[in-house]
């Protein structure tokens, strides 16, 4: 069976290098040299790979025959495809080739069903099952352990545990509903706190105050004593 392993983007340079957009887990497989692929459109090959090398995250391939850069532009959007034996499988348990995972159903934990993956999208962070829904709809559901649970080949379904919004948009508000009323709460009892550390404040500025003016007034007192006393002394003179 045929499989497209990648997407030929713009040129590299002026020596016929182009950037590939890889479709494929196993690209040192698919993609190394001396690998000959059929194209999509099928006029544009097959190609043959010279050479290849990886350049800043992305990977460079050199076809034989395509020696500057005109010739790698004429290339460009060109899908790369791979002949696989379809009894072959990955070498990872836990990996999957593209026709595996194809029209798998898309299920919940409970059994509800979500749809069938009609695609697999290779991006350079993380895989995505394209699924088709029953209403015509498609979805993105990233290929990662936390979302997709469980890939059970046998029974021909991928088992999902979606986070709130991914597949139904009810489930967004009412998370973000949920976030507004914790964001809420956490604003009154901030502002609950502040109120008592104000009263605190003004507490703590009366009772100053209050010594203050008591401080004053002993002052005041023992300066009268002292008062009185010199006169006293000055009258016995």
């Amino acid at each position: 069976m045929q499989l497209v392993v990648a997407r030929i983007g713009r040129a590299h340079g002026i020596k016929g290098e182009v950037t590939v957009e890889v479709r494929t887990d196993e690209p040192e497989l698919r993609l190394g040299p001396g690998a000959v692929l059929h194209t999509d459109p099928a006029s544009a090959g097959p190609l043959t790979i010279e050479t290849g090398r990886v350049h800043s995250g992305r990977l460079l391939l050199r076809f034989e025959g395509v020696k500057d850069r005109t010739a790698a532009e004429a290339l460009r959007n060109i899908l790369l495809i791979a002949d696989v034996d379809p009894d072959e499988l990955p070498e990872e348990e836990d990996e999957y080739y593209d026709h595996q995972l194809v029209d798998l159903d898309v299920v919940l934990a409970d059994g509800t069903e979500v749809g069938v993956i009609s695609e697999i999208s290779h991006l350079p962070s993380q895989d995505l099952f394209i699924v088709e829904r029953p209403d015509g709809t498609e979805l993105m559901i990233p290929f990662v352990s936390e979302i997709v649970t469980e890939i059970d080949l046998e029974n021909q379904r991928a088992v999902i545990a979606p986070p709130p919004g991914l597949i139904d948009d009810s489930e967004a508000v009412v998370a973000s509903a949920r976030e507004a009323e914790a964001e809420d709460a956490d604003r009154t009892a901030a502002a609950e706190r502040g109120e008592r550390a104000e009263r605190g404040d003004d507490v703590e500025q009366a009772e100053a105050a209050e010594r203050g003016r008591d401080a004053e007034q002993t002052d005041a007192a023992e300066q009268d004593s002292a008062e009185t006393k010199n006169d006293a002394g000055k009258d016995a003179s």
